[in-house]
C-alpha cells in the first residue's frame, strides 16, 4: 500500500478531495471514491476531483469534451457513489484554487478541461472565482417525487441534468432526506433536483439533491439551473443565490452563464485509502 498525497477543499461547503494525478497514473475505481469521500471511514467529501494533465487523455475525451484538449489541466470529477459526472461549478472553482495554491498555474486568467469542455476561470479582485460555464439549455418541463409530494419545474442542461422547481413553502421546511423520484424517460441518466424560493428582488434561496451525492451543502451547477429557471427566456439576469454553505452569483445574458463564488484548500496530507 503507497501513501498518495491529497488536498480538501470546498466551495460554499461542497466539499472535495483532491488528488494530484497529473501524469494520468491513477486507476481510480468506485470503490476508491466511496472509500475516500466516507465521512466516517475516510476523508469526507461530496465528490473527488483529479488533477491530470489534458494530454494524457488523448483519444478517452468525448466529443463534448474536445474544447478542453487547449487547456493544459483537466478535472476528472467522480461524485460521492463513484459515478462519473459531467461538470461540477463548485468543483471547478476549488480545482481552479488548488491550481492556483500548488502554482500549477500563474495567471489570473485561465482555462480548465472539464467532460463538458473548457471552461474560462476569472480570478476576481476580492478572492471569489468566477467560472464561465457556458450556455444553459432548456430542455422541457418535468416533475420529481419528493416526501411532501409532487414538485415541477424546468428540465436544465447546465452540462449536466437538472430540475429546477419553483416551490411556495420555505426551502427550510423541506424533506431531503430521501432521493428524488424522477420521470426516467425524461431523465434517463438521473439528475439534480433543486427547489428554490424568490426571497427578494435578485435573490433566490434553494437546496439541492444531487445525484450520486444526495443532498449537499451547495451545487454550482445547480445554482446556475436555478438561476436560469427563475430568469425568463431570452432575458438577462444577475442573480444572488442563497444555499446551505453560503452564497453564489450568477450572471445570464446571450452568451451564457458565469457563476462566481469563494471556493477554499482547507488542508493537504497524505492518504492510504487508495
Amino acid at each position: 500500500m503507497v501513501d498518495m498525497r491529497f488536498a480538501k477543499g470546498h466551495g460554499t461547503e461542497n466539499d472535495f478531495v483532491i488528488l494530484p494525478d497529473p501524469d494520468g497514473e491513477l486507476e481510480l475505481t468506485k470503490e476508491d471514491v466511496r472509500s475516500l469521500c466516507d465521512r466516517r471511514a475516510g476523508i469526507g467529501g461530496d465528490g473527488v476531483l483529479r488533477v491530470v494533465r489534458t494530454r494524457v487523455l488523448g483519444e478517452t475525451l468525448a466529443p463534448a469534451a474536445r474544447t478542453a484538449e487547449r487547456a493544459e489541466w483537466f478535472m476528472d470529477y467522480r461524485n460521492a457513489d463513484g459515478s462519473i459526472a459531467e461538470m461540477c461549478g463548485n468543483g471547478v472553482r476549488v480545482f481552479a484554487r488548488y491550481l492556483l495554491h500548488v502554482g500549477l498555474v500563474d495567471s489570473d486568467r485561465f482555462e480548465i478541461g472539464t467532460r463538458d469542455g473548457a471552461k474560462g476561470v476569472t480570478v476576481e479582485a476580492n478572492g471569489d472565482i468566477t467560472i464561465d460555464m457556458g450556455r444553459v439549455e432548456r430542455q422541457g418541463v418535468s416533475s420529481a417525487g419528493l416526501a411532501r409530494g409532487v414538485v415541477h419545474g424546468a428540465q436544465i442542461s447546465v452540462g449536466n441534468p437538472h430540475l429546477a422547481c419553483e416551490i411556495d413553502e420555505p426551502v427550510a421546511d423541506l424533506d431531503l432526506s430521501r432521493p428524488p423520484e424522477l420521470d426516467a424517460d425524461d431523465f434517463p441518466e438521473g439528475a439534480n433536483v433543486e427547489l428554490y424560493n424568490r426571497v427578494a428582488p435578485g435573490v433566490l434561496d434553494m437546496r439541492v439533491y444531487e445525484r450520486g451525492s444526495g443532498e449537499t451543502r451547495s451545487c454550482g451547477t445547480g445554482i446556475v439551473a436555478t438561476a436560469a429557471a427563475a430568469t425568463p427566456e431570452g432575458q438577462s439576469a444577475t442573480w444572488r443565490v442563497r444555499v446551505l454553505g453560503g452564497e453564489c452569483t450568477v450572471e445570464l445574458d446571450a452568451s451564457g452563464a458565469r457563476l462566481s463564488g469563494p471556493a477554499a484548500i482547507v488542508a493537504e496530507g497524505e492518504t492510504s485509502l487508495i
